[in-house]
């Protein structure tokens, strides 16, 4: 199957981040001087677009193995 689950997580994980750190950037809520929506924001879209990006790299199809393993 040529199913790669990276791909739509790394495209919700980033679109959370951007709507969560826009957010945060918009109305900062401050917790002990840490504006957390924004950091966190950051950290969604960052793994979201690492997601994205080892979808990316990865091959299309997987290899194929060239002998077949003999059983006993």
């Amino acid at each position: 199957m040529g199913l790669d689950l990276r791909i739509p997580i790394g495209a919700l994980f980033l679109s959370y981040g951007l709507l969560l750190g826009g957010y945060g950037f918009l109305r900062p809520q401050l917790v002990q001087d840490i504006n957390v929506n924004l950091v966190w924001g950051i950290v969604l879209a960052a793994f979201g677009g690492l997601m994205l990006a080892l979808a990316r790299r990865a091959p299309a199809t997987p290899p194929t193995p060239t002998t077949r393993p003999t059983g006993n």
